[in-house]
């Protein structure tokens, strides 16, 4: 095993610059401005979380452009290590000062394995202790620079990073697919109650209502007519005590997009009191909704159905966090869900968002009583209920053997890393590290 400074490993460590540094603000489109933000735990980038600038100001921030196979590595903020690999359809692009861009010098590491050493949790806690006690976390450049890397020779290192690229494979796969059934399920919704697309539409006449033309036979009700029950969420004790004796995991606002994709680590388990317990415990068509926290460019209504695949997932009772609503429709779960999606992806939601205390509340009790949602006839929601709960399940599915696939690649990767477990004599294909 090999061991030497990442600086003799590299023909390039900088850091990203802001627009600001130049006098030019972000722009709704052009080039790809990735912040650490957009790096997540588990090593992708999120772009979703992108914003850009133009083309002018890219090539004023010379020094922070990226390049393929570039490695991004937070150095500042409350998480230091987090890590990607920029790939060319995240080209062309740039970054911002919280993010070190590794370029490497390929004939002495491989990308993918430097990637994953960076993974390695030895690697990662050790990052994070050198900068514990600090205010505000980072490390500079030389630190990292000067950092000590342990590599294999290139074969070895192509064969390590060849298994666990298989896994990381496998689950990008799974999650292109979760994708799609995501957009078929807001696709259907919208063609059936928006478009009026849907099946047997030709037969029905358009009368007028609140909401402009609607199907004969639909009508216009308040929020608060698809709503059976409705709670605030709880957050319990971390440990054990007196009264808060149950265990139950707790989702988050900031634990729905990765519940929704059926990835559910990040939910706590805390004690509860039985009572709470009680009022409060998740079940099968129940919807978890957020009512507090938010952000200029997040906007509180972010929501998850709960499907029996998710709760079986837990395996313990789950239930939603402070921050949140826990809603149980009065028939159709899917619809309300999807009708919540829809308003939010569209923005139409934010008008039952306010501003108090530092944070933004949601106006709850004023959306169920003002808010209006086309209810369809009884034989179109049956056909829509059971259509979109197979494509809801399917997502919880390939959530699950994600969830599977990242646990078996984490226990691999330390012992791949370390060496404990040897493949230096098995015949494997590194042809994955091309695609």
């Amino acid at each position: 095993m090999n061991i030497t400074k990442l600086n003799d490993l590299t023909t390039l460590i900088t850091k990203g610059t802001t627009p600001s540094s130049v006098g030019h603000s972000f722009t709704n489109s052009g080039i790809n401005y990735i912040k650490s933000e957009s790096i997540t735990p588990s090593g992708t980038i999120d772009t979703s979380k992108f914003v850009h600038i133009n083309e002018k100001t890219h090539q004023k921030l010379k020094r922070s452009q990226l390049a393929k196979d570039d490695i991004m590595f937070s150095i500042a903020g409350m998480k230091l290590g987090k890590t990607a690999i920029i790939k060319q359809e995240h080209l062309p692009a740039n970054t911002n000062q919280a993010v070190a861009i590794i370029r490497l010098d390929h004939s002495k590491i491989l990308v993918q394995y430097l990637y994953y050493y960076f993974q390695h949790s030895l690697f990662y806690r050790y990052i994070n202790k050198l900068t514990a006690q600090a205010a505000q976390p980072n490390i500079n450049l030389t630190q990292l620079g000067n950092l000590d890397i342990k590599y294999p020779d290139y074969q070895l290192q192509q064969k390590i990073a060849s298994i666990l690229s298989t896994y990381d494979k496998l689950i990008e796969n799974n999650t292109r697919r979760i994708e799609i059934l995501e957009e078929m399920a807001q696709r259907i919704y919208k063609e059936w109650f928006v478009d009026f697309k849907y099946p047997g539409h030709e037969n029905d006449e358009l009368v007028d209502s609140e909401l402009g033309m609607i199907p004969e036979g639909w009508s216009v009700e308040k929020a608060k007519e698809f709503v059976d029950f409705h709670i605030g969420g709880g957050w319990g004790k971390e440990n054990s005590e007196d009264k808060y004796n149950i265990p139950g995991y707790v989702i988050r606002g900031t634990d729905i997009p990765s519940s929704k994709v059926g990835l559910i680590d990040s939910c706590p388990l805390r004690f509860h009191a039985p009572s709470n317990i009680k009022s409060r415990e998740l079940m099968e068509g129940d919807i978890v909704f957020e009512v507090s926290g938010g952000s200029k460019d997040q906007p509180l209504g972010r929501a998850v159905l709960i499907n029996q695949e998710l709760l079986e997932s837990f395996k313990n009772k789950v239930i939603c966090a402070s921050f949140c609503k826990m809603i149980r429709p009065e028939s159709s779960s899917e619809y309300l869900y999807l009708h919540l999606l829809y308003i939010y992806l569209n923005r139409a939601i934010m008008k039952y968002q306010v501003q108090s205390t530092g944070i933004s509340n949601f106006k709850f009790q004023v959306f169920l009583d003002s808010h209006q949602i086309l209810k369809p006839s009884i034989d179109v929601l049956d056909q829509f209920t059971e259509l979109t709960k197979t494509i809801f399940s399917q997502i919880q599915i390939l959530g699950k053997k994600n969830r599977n696939l990242m646990q078996t690649r984490d226990y691999l990767l330390p012992k791949l890393i370390s060496g404990k477990v040897d493949v230096s004599d098995l015949d494997i294909d590194t042809g994955i590290l091309d695609d």
